[in-house]
């Protein structure tokens, strides 16, 4: 089965980690280092990447088959969707033990949801 897990930061949050230095940041990247590792041992691990800053996100919408694009990301909330984990593990509780481990996690919000299968309609 598979599972998106959605990283949520916000502004204070993104502050900090820029706020430290390149030492300070290597170091905090060693725990998603060796997450991947662990996950791509046990061949869990389908993708995962953090999101720049959502200040340069471009909405687009398309009407009458034209994209029109505009600056900064939609939604007017505090959290913003930092980074993503997409693995393909054997349940949601065993997803849910992984986003245990994404050192970010006791710092933010994160949410797990199964992946449809749409594979009977293609």
């Amino acid at each position: 089965m598979k599972f998106l897990v959605l990283i949520y930061g916000n502004p204070e949050s993104r502050a900090v980690w820029d706020s430290l230095t390149d030492e300070q940041k290597k170091e905090g990247m060693a725990g998603y280092a060796a997450l991947h590792e662990a996950l791509a041992v046990h061949n869990e691990l389908v993708a995962s990447e953090s999101l720049d800053d959502p200040g340069l996100t471009k909405q687009v919408l398309v009407r009458d088959g034209r994209p029109m694009t505009t600056d900064g990301p939609f939604a007017e909330v505090k959290e913003q969707l930092a980074g993503f984990y997409l693995l393909d593990c054997d349940s949601m509780d065993r997803a849910v033990e992984i986003v245990a481990q994404i050192p970010e996690a006791p710092y933010s919000v994160v949410e797990v949801r199964p992946v449809r299968d749409l594979g009977a309609f293609m």
